[in-house]
This record gives C-alpha cells, sequence and structure tokens, in this order.
C-alpha cells in the first residue's frame, strides 16, 4: 500500500495545436488545408487532420512520457505540415486569431458534421474572425472517473495557466486590446468556460441533457476549459492559444502535467476539490485573457487579487514535486524565466508590430517562430 503524500505514476501527455494558413504574398488566410493535408498526410498519417476552416489544420502528437519525446514530435509535426504549406505557396501561422483577414463569410470545411454545427450554430459565425486556433493538452488517465476528478481539482489553477499562452492580440486587422481575443471570440460558443464540478454520474447525465435538448450538436461540443475526452482517456485542457514559440507549448505541457501528479496524489489520499466560486473563476479567466502575464489575477490558494508574475511562480512551486518526479523540475524554471524574460506570445506580436509597423511583419514573424526548432 502506498504511503498517504506519496506521488501516483506520472501521467503521460500529449498537445494538440491548431494553425492558420496564411498566403505567403497577401498574409491573408487561404483556403488550402486540402492540399496541404493531403501532402503532410503521406507522412503523418491521422497526426494532421482538418479542423472547422479550410484554413486551418491540426497536428496532434502522440502519447509521450518524456518531454523530449513530446518535444521531437511537435518538432517533427510543425516540419511536415510547414513544408507542405509552402508546397501550397503558403505560410503555417501560430496564432490564437488571424493577424489579417480580407472581406467574405469564410466558408466551412466540407464536412457533414461542421455543415451541420454551421447552419445550427450561423449566428456565432463571423467570418474568418472565427478561425480561432488553441493548443489542448491532454492528460492520461486511467477513466472518465479520474479525469472528471482531476478537472475538479486543477480548475482554480487553469487562469494562471492560460495567462503564460495568451498568443492572439491583433485580431483581422487591429489590436482587440486583449491579449488573448480567441479567448472572447470563443466564448460565443456554447458550454465554452470553466467545468463544473462534477462526479462521472453527474457528467452523464449533464451531458445526455445538453445534447437531448438541442443545445449540442454531439458530446463532442463540450467545450468546458477542461473535459474528459469522448474517445481516448484524458483529461483535455483546453485554455490555452496556439503558441508560436516551442519552448511555451512545452513550458505549459510540463507544468499541467506537473501539476497534475500532485493532484493526482491528492486525490488518492481523499482529498476534496477546492471550493473556488465559479463566477470568481470567469472572471479570473477574463483578467488572464486581458492581460496575460502583465496584470493581475486571482491567487488559487487564497481568492485574492495578486500579480499575474507571482502567481506563476506559485503555478510552478505548486508543480514541483510533480515536475520532478517527471525529471522537468530543471526544464520548466528555466522555461518559465524564459518566457519571463522574453515576454508572452502576445508581448512579443506587439512589440513585432511597434518594430516594424505593419501587421503583415508580424505574420512574417509568426510564421518564422512557428518552424524555428530552439
Amino acid at each position: 500500500m502506498a504511503c498517504p503524500n506519496t506521488l501516483p505514476m506520472v501521467p503521460t501527455f500529449g498537445v494538440e495545436e491548431e494553425f492558420l494558413l496564411v498566403d505567403r504574398h497577401t498574409r491573408l488566410p487561404v483556403e488550402r488545408a486540402p492540399q496541404v493535408i493531403a501532402d503532410a498526410a503521406a507522412v503523418l498519417g491521422d497526426q494532421v487532420q482538418a479542423e472547422f476552416f479550410p484554413v486551418q489544420i491540426e497536428v496532434c502528437t502522440r502519447p509521450a512520457e518524456r518531454l523530449d519525446e513530446l518535444r521531437a514530435d511537435l518538432v517533427r509535426l510543425r516540419s511536415v505540415v510547414a513544408a507542405a504549406a509552402a508546397g501550397a505557396d503558403c505560410l503555417l501561422v501560430a496564432s490564437g486569431t488571424p493577424v489579417l483577414a480580407g472581406p467574405g463569410p469564410g466558408r466551412v470545411t466540407d464536412d457533414p458534421r461542421y455543415r451541420r454545427m454551421a447552419a445550427r450554430y450561423a449566428g456565432v459565425l463571423d467570418g474568418y474572425d472565427g478561425a480561432l486556433c488553441g493548443c489542448h493538452v491532454h492528460l492520461g488517465t486511467d477513466g472518465r472517473r479520474q479525469a472528471l476528478a482531476l478537472g475538479n481539482h486543477l480548475r482554480p489553477w487553469l487562469p494562471v495557466v492560460q495567462a503564460l499562452a495568451v498568443n492572439s492580440p491583433f485580431a483581422t486587422g487591429r489590436d482587440s486590446g486583449f491579449s488573448s481575443w480567441r479567448t472572447v471570440q470563443w466564448a460565443r460558443w456554447p458550454t465554452v468556460g470553466p467545468a463544473p464540478v462534477l462526479d462521472e454520474e453527474q457528467y452523464e447525465a449533464l451531458a445526455d441533457a445538453l445534447v437531448d435538448c438541442g443545445v449540442l450538436l454531439d458530446r463532442r461540443m463540450i467545450y468546458w476549459y477542461a473535459r474528459p475526452s469522448e474517445h481516448v482517456p484524458t483529461l483535455e485542457v483546453r485554455i490555452a492559444d496556439v503558441n508560436a514559440d516551442l519552448e511555451t507549448v512545452l513550458l505549459l505541457a510540463a507544468l499541467l502535467r506537473g501539476l497534475a501528479t500532485v493532484l493526482l496524489g491528492e486525490i488518492r489520499d481523499g482529498r476534496a476539490a477546492p471550493a473556488f466560486p465559479s463566477g470568481l473563476l470567469g472572471a479570473a479567466h477574463w483578467q488572464a485573457a486581458r492581460s496575460g502575464l502583465s496584470g493581475t489575477g486571482v491567487d488559487p490558494r487564497t481568492g485574492r487579487r495578486a500579480p499575474m508574475r507571482a502567481l506563476a511562480e506559485g503555478l510552478l512551486e505548486r508543480a514541483a514535486p510533480g515536475l520532478a518526479a517527471a525529471g522537468d523540475l530543471a526544464a520548466a524554471e528555466s522555461a518559465l524565466t524564459r518566457l519571463r524574460r522574453l515576454g508572452t506570445g502576445a508581448a512579443r506580436q506587439r512589440r513585432a508590430f511597434r518594430r516594424h509597423g505593419h501587421l503583415a511583419a508580424v505574420v512574417d514573424d509568426l510564421a518564422e517562430l512557428t518552424v524555428a526548432v530552439p
């Protein structure tokens, strides 16, 4: 029998990244995903997939046990897809929203499910302003019951993780005033937001009810910030913008897995999920989307206001035993120091605009960083 307060086995983890395809000359989104996917799939198989709009493309890593294994898979995926994009005379860009976009409604990918979604939720769509790109981290669990318990314990820390990942200040040619405009746009869809605290029976009843009453087309449209996957035994954390900087992606994945390792130990020892008011949690996510690391947030431990940079250090401290168990503590400490020095993706996009004076250069910087190998 395990002793109390010892950590459980470190879970596997994986990452899904959504990217934009932009024309090499105009830097506007282009509907070339079918060609790019066909070329990339010859190498990547089902690790490259279509997304809601044909200006988007998604890649999925295999489940990984080590951070260097995850890094190698992400580098490979980005490299192959970027080469396929170049063959279609376009660039692969990691930004949560299109920096530039032309007029027009924006076609939906030719897929029966996407067409049904477009018909049912027509008022939610707004041309390619709705082409939103996230980074989803999957944390391995032993089933839905454990995934839900982990989500219940994890939810107060997710605004801090979100603040590290902001990378969508510009949208369709303007500065949104937010660090993550993707978060604001994404909230137009039903169920987007912090997950409710549920056990397995409550989850099954609610999921069925949301579909039965017509709010959702199917269970795959449960878009909570952390949800049990419907097709693999994981908790899927969905609060991050896609980031061009690969080191940021790896930091997010490492922190989430380290924290999950700690929390799974507490769940096993019978510790209850922290009580955190849903209204305050929603406000914390809004603050993270607005200011990223540069503003203030809500401390998950006290519910009080605190500088977001201090909360990021608190997240690292909370996750440290799990990071150490995975052999990732030094890497996470170094990556967080680097992120604080270089700034979030949103801060770097705004610096690029100030440096060059036009948004096409921001797109170019993002495209170059998306394929850069650290």
